[in-house]
């Protein structure tokens, strides 16, 4: 599993990577209450914004964390944003992505460097 800086999380499952947001994003933003995914089938640029995930306490983007094509996103977190909240490393993942170039990944933090980062 790997992490961004803008707490995202990524892990490989056989040709897709799957994204959602860390523990540590879910308890800062607080109680989810909104959330938008992208389409099965876009085609996404690292960093193109791609998600809005809205709390009681802030609207936040999420990012595109590679390059690639959306194949699955999960309706449930939709349907029931607070979910987000209940299982943000697992259930609650955002959207499932077959990357372009793998090795995009390769720059991200392992788990250590992303419990130093965010201290």
């Amino acid at each position: 599993m790997k992490f961004t800086e803008e707490h995202e999380w990524l892990r490989v499952e056989g040709d897709v990577v799957v994204v959602g947001i860390t523990e540590h994003a879910s308890e800062q933003l607080g109680d989810v209450v909104f959330v938008e995914l992208p389409e099965v089938g876009d085609t996404v640029s690292k960093d193109d914004e791609i998600c809005v995930i809205e709390s009681v306490k802030a609207a936040s983007d999420i990012l595109a964390p590679i390059d690639g094509e959306i194949v699955e996103v999960n309706d449930a977190i939709v349907e029931e944003p607070g979910k987000v909240n209940e299982d943000p490393m697992g259930d609650s993942w955002f959207f499932k992505i077959k990357p372009d170039d793998l090795s995009q990944m390769d720059d991200y933090l392992d788990e250590a460097e992303y419990k130093d980062f965010i201290g």
